[in-house]
């Protein structure tokens, strides 16, 4: 990870960017308890001139005063940001995604992006198409399938499905390509099935948990 001089509370491994990026697009990675304690922080912050407010969040449960999660912000919210994307990135490096620009080697804005704020490198080339997911499923003896539609650009085997966006920082190879008829509202739509042998039972469980994504995500070239 680079230091973009940022650093939060002096550390040099993990600088203010990456723990906003973090925290802006890995938070589902967050505990129950973290994420109680970062709506704390949110609600005080924008409540501690109207106790009156305050005082009907707590009764009404929306935001928690209990002295653990108050524990968690002791030191501060940078303090608590920090110490949370530390474990996030301990615990959870598998479905972390460090966009990182392959000029400069600084992180992108978004796991998304495609152009670099810092360098202004574009690598728009890599990505071949998009892919709505609408469901995922195995047969016995047979590749898991990521069944949905194309959005954008043209699918062939041997591209890469970034999962990045299911919050799994995996790019499975797209071994097969099948379609699949589907009757939905008494018209039947034909989904195009991507087959890959690249994730692991944990890694397919999730992605049939998430069942369908509404925002597409990308085919890409390469790794």
């Amino acid at each position: 990870m680079q230091d973009n001089g940022k650093n939060v509370e002096g550390r040099k491994d993990v600088d203010k960017e990456t723990v906003n990026y973090i925290r802006h697009y890995f938070s589902n990675l967050m505990t129950d308890d973290e994420k109680l304690a970062l709506k704390y922080h949110m609600y005080t912050y924008k409540t501690e001139d109207n106790p009156k407010m305050r005082k009907l969040m707590v009764e009404k449960d929306w935001i928690s005063e209990q002295p653990e999660i108050q524990k968690f912000l002791k030191d501060g919210y940078d303090d608590f940001e920090l110490r949370t994307a530390l474990r996030i990135i301990t615990e959870s490096a598998d479905k972390i995604f460090f966009n990182n620009c392959p000029k400069c080697k600084r992180l992108a804005r978004t796991p998304y992006a495609r152009q670099c704020r810092h360098c202004g490198h574009a690598w728009h080339e890599l990505t071949a198409a998009q892919f709505k997911l609408e469901s995922a499923f195995q047969l016995t003896n047979r590749p898991f399938f990521l069944l949905g539609k194309i959005t954008k650009g043209k699918i062939m085997e041997g591209q890469f499905i970034d999962l990045t966006m299911l919050g799994l920082n995996k790019k499975p190879k797209i071994e097969i390509i099948e379609f699949a008829l589907k009757s939905q509202g008494g018209k039947v739509r034909k989904d195009i099935a991507l087959g890959t042998n690249d994730l692991t039972e944990q890694e397919k469980a999730y992605v049939k948990r998430i069942h369908s994504f509404g925002r597409p995500f990308d085919i890409v070239k390469e790794r």
